[in-house]
């Protein structure tokens, strides 16, 4: 039974852990081809470890074990020319490009937004939000052109649905993505790509699950959590790829313009 993304090709950003790996697994089973990027190294401002070349590798044998194609490179996605070399080689390769997930982004959890350092803002928004738009940027004009319609995936978050207290630049970031995603919807409907964002809650991924999240959470009062609604304590990466793998198939033909929660535990509270 052919998947039901059989003979398109998708592109993930993040892609070499975390969710970004498996919504590249998780399309792949469904029969896309992948194009894959990471940045794999250590940003200034982030206080946690984030993946390296070994991650992505890894998520290249993944796709490659479930028979499908695979164009992978490093590129951060505040860097255009590279993130269009991505795209550039990644449509030699397989001939099109169908689905977009622009899921790459970064976490940081302050003190107060009163509190944060300016680099810390500005590399953060110039991650999460600018880097959505260069994606973006990259690959619609190459979608237009093929005339084949598509799918654009815009990874925001429940803070990109409500503020949290020590989050107002991730916060700002995940708020702006919507407004980019309500835009490209009515800009790109006439082309039949739609446009769409998932706005998970915690998720069971190294951005997450490490030492510094862990004594964030460990000294709160009360005033930050990674509560649901669902009585789990965090959602698995593969329930959002699930959605994921939804929005971009021909069953979501007409789903345009949607902010989706997974699971909103913090629009709860």
């Amino acid at each position: 039974m052919a998947g039901r993304l059989e003979g398109k090709v998708a592109m993930v950003s993040g892609a070499a852990r975390g969710q970004g790996r498996s919504h590249a697994v998780r399309l792949a089973q469904e029969g896309a081809d992948i194009i894959a990027f990471d940045v794999c190294r250590q940003l200034d401002t982030v206080p946690y470890p984030m993946a390296t070349p070994e991650d992505l590798a890894e998520t290249v044998k993944l796709v490659e074990k479930l028979g499908r194609g695979i164009v992978a490179g490093e590129a951060d996605v505040r860097d255009s020319a590279a993130v269009q070399a991505l795209v550039d080689g990644g449509v030699r390769e397989f001939g099109r490009l169908d689905v977009v997930c622009a899921n790459a982004g970064i976490a940081g959890i302050v003190e107060n937004t009163w509190s944060i350092t300016e680099d810390e803002w500005e590399e953060l928004i110039a991650v999460n939000l600018t880097g959505v738009w260069k994606t973006v940027k990259a690959a619609v004009p190459t979608m237009i052109q093929a005339g084949n319609g598509g799918s654009i995936l815009i990874t925001s978050s429940t803070f990109g649905l409500k503020g949290m207290s020590r989050m107002a630049h991730y916060a700002s970031a995940k708020h702006g993505l919507v407004g980019l995603m309500r835009t490209l919807a009515t800009e790109l409907a006439p082309h039949f790509i739609r446009v769409n964002s998932v706005h998970p809650t915690g998720v069971n991924t190294p951005m997450i699950v490490n030492e510094f999240v862990a004594q964030v959470l460990s000294d709160a009062d009360g005033s930050f959590s990674l509560q649901n609604a669902l009585p789990v304590e965090m959602v698995e990466p593969v329930d959002v790829s699930n959605a994921i793998a939804w929005l971009a198939s021909d069953e979501a033909r007409y789903v345009t313009g949607v902010s989706l929660p997974v699971d909103a535990g913090f629009l709860q509270r």
